[in-house]
Order: C-alpha cells, then structure tokens, then sequence
C-alpha cells in the first residue's frame, strides 16, 4: 500500500520543528539510530528494519496515549535530524512521562536536544497537564546530563533498566514554570 501520510507539527520552536513520524521517514531517521557514537547509550545501533519498529511504535504512542517521540526538523533546511518527545517509561515499578532525545552527530553541540526537550518539557506540563516529567540518563553520559541541568532537571535517585545503572532526573511542573530559561541559554 503506498498511501501517503500526513504528519502533523505538534510542537515549533525558534529553529525546530517537532513533528510526527511518517513511516517514510523510516530510511533518514536510520542516520541517527544506526550510528554507533550516537546509540552509544543504547545496548547496540538500530538496523533499518529496527528503526522502522521504532517509528511504527511512536506512531502507536499517538494513536493510544497522545503523544510520542516526534521527528525533529531544522525548520533552516527542513531535514530531519533526529527525534525528541514524551513516551511513558516504566520507573521501579511506576509509570512515569520520559522526555527523551536523539539528535544526528554532526548536530551535536549546537543545543537542538536542549531545545527541542525544552519545549517537550512545556508541552508536557502546559498542554498534557502532567505534575512531573523524568529523564533516565546513564550516570556516564555527560552530554545528556548537561541537556538535563540546562532544562531544570535534577538527579532524583538511580535505577536499573535491563541490569544497567541509570539517574532518574526529574522536574516538577511547579519547577518548570519557575526557571528563568533565558539564563540557561545556548
């Protein structure tokens, strides 16, 4: 079937736009996923076929919870460059709203995760009215923890996913609508 899908923007920001997957999408976003620095904190890269399941499962989080990872697209170019959103993770037993990100490499350092979690972080708290919003980052990843202290999360407490250790960072809505985000600027 060859059905062309309509993507819908759900979140914009200065140089970004979030939108939903297309299963198209599928061959770009393997970019990302399939390379070995960038799935560092993952237990392997994706294959093809994988990231597709990736996209596919996204697209099943909208359908039943609202929301997902969205592709993240430099508005400048309009090429995709990565993904960013919410997806509910389970947390020792609870379950509890994740932003989550993955931003192509040659991207990086230019504060498209922090940006595009920031207005994920918003949407989450403004739009879905949630009280609390996690990010699980692996103690070692220093580029993610610095997106998470840019974005107001703190270091909660540690877990353990699949036998590996992680921080729980996290943020209240209360918290969130506090910062001064002007400050925590690229």
């Amino acid at each position: 079937m060859n059905a062309t899908v309509t993507t819908r923007v759900v979140l914009e920001t200065p140089r970004l736009l979030l939108r939903e997957f297309a299963d198209s999408d599928a061959h770009v976003l393997a970019q990302v996923l399939s390379d070995a620095a960038t799935m560092l904190w993952y237990p392997a890269p994706l294959t093809e076929d994988q990231v597709a399941q990736w996209i596919a499962g996204s697209r099943r989080r909208y359908a039943s919870d609202g929301f997902g990872l969205w592709a993240m697209v430099r508005k400048a170019t309009g090429e995709l460059i990565g993904d960013c959103g919410i997806t509910m993770q389970a947390v020792d037993g609870e379950l509890m709203p994740e932003v989550g990100y993955h931003v192509r490499r040659d991207c990086w350092g230019c504060g498209y995760a922090t940006e595009a979690a920031r207005a994920c972080f918003g949407y989450g708290f403004s739009v879905l009215g949630l009280d609390a919003i996690i990010s699980l980052i692996r103690p070692e990843n220093v580029q993610s923890r610095r997106v998470a202290q840019k974005n107001g999360l703190r270091a909660e407490r540690q877990t353990l996913r699949a036998g590996v250790l992680h921080d729980v960072w996290l943020i209240t809505r209360d918290e969130f609508m506090r910062l001064d985000l002007s400050a925590c600027s690229e």
